[in-house]
């Protein structure tokens, strides 16, 4: 994996819709905001332009607006301005050389985890999994999803993953593990499988989040990653956020007793309730570090990807 250079005040950085379109005025609240954070802005021109409703434009459309963000070289780094549907219809028109030949900074998360798995594996470029403009800073920038991301973003050495305040780390199977962080949303983790993307789990710590999933969705989606040989692969699963993901046939069944039974002849760390995904707060998490867990102190540590 390559460095990446570290955001400072007063770099530029670029606003993208990769995937579903915001309002005019959104947008307005979304420049002023990074402006806020003491950085200059550039905008893709299809962050308001809906197709069929719901996407930020055509395929290609949001494809070359990658490219050109991470080729023109006034642009430190590249923000998500949400996710929404329809990433993998741009998938196609990114070119690789463009950004291989040019790493830079890339955040976001849930429709955004079709590019983190281009970026890191096609591209060996770190992405952050994390607060995307719209989604979050414009009206839920708390705290401590401030720190983290900051934190991420800043740290060139190995350092801590702190969980926010009240919200303990879990063990659903015992052990320590070490390898480069992926993975992402679930659903989109799925969909990324028979793709010159597709989810590579082998010797690695893979993260795991979802939103609005039945269970049966997400039974069937875990049992995808069992049979396709992605779980034994890894050298340990971090399991985040499942927002608004319940089992209305049998509530005490859950999300991590779907884990634990796909898991339970697998011998690897597993640990639960990490908070970055869907809610808030939402921790960054820099995927292409070195990620170490140990579930006997229950420690996240991870290596700083900036320089």
């Amino acid at each position: 994996m390559k460095y990446l250079n570290k955001l400072k005040k007063g770099d530029t950085v670029g606003l993208i819709c990769p995937s579903s379109a915001i309002t005019e005025e959104r947008v307005i609240q979304c420049e002023n905001v990074i402006k806020n954070l003491g950085y200059k802005v550039k905008k893709a021109d299809n962050l308001t332009s809906d197709l069929a409703g719901y996407m930020a434009g055509g395929g290609d459309i949001r494809g070359q607006w990658i490219n050109r963000m991470f080729a023109d070289p006034e642009v430190q780094a590249i923000f998500c301005i949400r996710g929404g549907d329809g990433g993998n219809r741009a998938v196609e028109y990114l070119d690789l050389n463009i950004i291989k030949n040019n790493p830079k900074i890339f955040l976001g998360y849930s429709d955004i985890t079709n590019f983190h798995l281009i970026l890191n594996q096609m591209c060996e470029i770190p992405t952050f999994h994390g607060p995307m403009v719209s989604s979050n800073m414009v009206d839920n920038f708390d705290d401590e999803t401030k720190v983290s991301f900051f934190q991420a973003l800043n740290e060139s050495e190995s350092y801590e993953f702190i969980n926010p305040e009240g919200y303990e780390i879990g063990v659903l199977k015992e052990g320590k593990g070490e390898g480069l962080l992926t993975g992402g949303n679930l659903s989109i983790l799925i969909a990324s499988m028979g793709t010159p993307y597709e989810l590579d789990t082998k010797g690695k710590i893979l993260f795991i989040e979802e939103v609005r999933e039945s269970m049966c969705h997400i039974d069937r989606m875990v049992y995808q990653l069992r049979n396709s040989g992605k779980l034994k692969d890894c050298a340990g699963i971090i399991l985040g956020q499942f927002t608004k993901c319940y089992n209305e046939d049998l509530p005490e069944y859950d999300v991590f007793d779907v884990f634990r039974d796909a898991l339970k002849d697998i011998d690897i760390p597993v640990i639960y309730n990490l908070q970055s995904g869907h809610g808030f707060p939402n921790m960054t998490l820099p995927f292409g570090s070195v990620c170490k867990i140990d579930t006997e102190i229950r420690e996240i540590h991870l290596n700083g990807i900036v320089k």
